[in-house]
């Protein structure tokens, strides 16, 4: 239950994923239109190659503004791997700065309460669910107090399983929904949905986020700038939605707390809070503009 729910990546639609090995594009990926880029330490980075992307990331940090560090998300290597410790060193002193960090393969919350203790209190985790066991233990990494959301990794999941799921992922509705559900019951934001791989095709990518959106996920990862725009429409709010939130607070404002109709529909308390989250993540998007 992370406690700085404004940070970027508590709110953000669309993650870019960017190989740590390409610094050149770090920038670029950020003047994307994307809320939160995902520098990758994990899979975009082959095994002899692991130490020189960490002091290429080392290196070019620095080059980021304090906004857009807030808006960096660092994918490191898995607990128990030969690289792990050595990326949670290099970024203890960025997640103080608002550099979030990504958890591939979580599988248990002691592990995560780990990583945390070695970044720091003001450390985020994005834990990225791949496996069963990951599955299995979604409500007690989402209890995690400096897991700032959850995320699923369906391709590395498929594998897992043994499955071969079919183009609309029918397959992958239980997990899915677990995945939502475990987000709820921990209070933290909508989690974030996997990778569609085919970045050419527009219309499976708004297939994807639209179904996305129908689970209530709240983010989706994306591994090309082209596939940004798209996300961010699908995942954000329509003008109308937007113009009607803004409506409900300001009749709200004049009603002291009590119940009132507006457009022929009750509004209470549940739907005033409806509301404001959409008008607090317009505002947040709104601002986080190419720097």
């Amino acid at each position: 239950m992370c406690a700085n729910l404004a940070a970027p990546v508590s709110r953000a639609r669309s993650l870019l994923f960017v190989p740590a090995t390409k610094p050149e594009r770090f920038t670029k990926a950020l003047d994307s239109g994307a809320d939160c880029i995902v520098i990758d330490l994990e899979d975009a980075v082959a095994d002899s190659r692991k130490d020189s992307a960490r002091a290429q990331l080392l290196h070019h940090l620095p080059q980021l503004t304090p906004v857009q560090l807030t808006r960096t998300v660092v994918r490191v290597n898995a607990v128990g791997t030969p690289w792990h410790e050595a990326d949670i060193a290099l970024l203890r002193a960025w997640a103080g700065q608002g550099v979030t960090v990504m958890c591939p393969k979580a599988e248990a919350a002691e592990a995560l309460r780990g990583v945390a203790q070695r970044l720091g209190a003001a450390a985020r985790i994005v834990a990225l669910i791949e496996s069963l066991a990951g599955l299995d233990a979604a409500d007690a990494l989402a209890h995690e107090p400096q897991v700032a959301r959850l995320a699923f990794g369906h391709l590395d999941f498929q594998l897992d399983l043994g499955m071969h799921a079919t183009t609309e992922e029918p397959e992958l509705a239980l997990a899915r929904n677990a995945l939502v559900a475990a987000s709820r019951r921990a209070r933290l934001p909508a989690p974030i949905d996997g990778v569609t791989t085919d970045t050419g095709n527009a219309e499976r990518l708004a297939i994807d986020a639209r179904r996305a959106r129908a689970f209530g996920f709240g983010g989706k990862l994306c591994i090309h700038p082209a596939q940004v725009a798209g996300v961010n429409e699908t995942l954000g709010h329509t003008k109308a939605e937007q113009a009607w939130a803004r409506r409900v607070l300001e009749e709200a404002a004049t009603h002291g707390g009590e119940a009132f109709s507006l457009d022929g529909r009750m509004v209470d308390l549940p739907v005033i809070r409806a509301a404001e989250v959409i008008v607090a993540a317009c505002e947040t998007n709104a601002t986080r503009r190419p720097i």
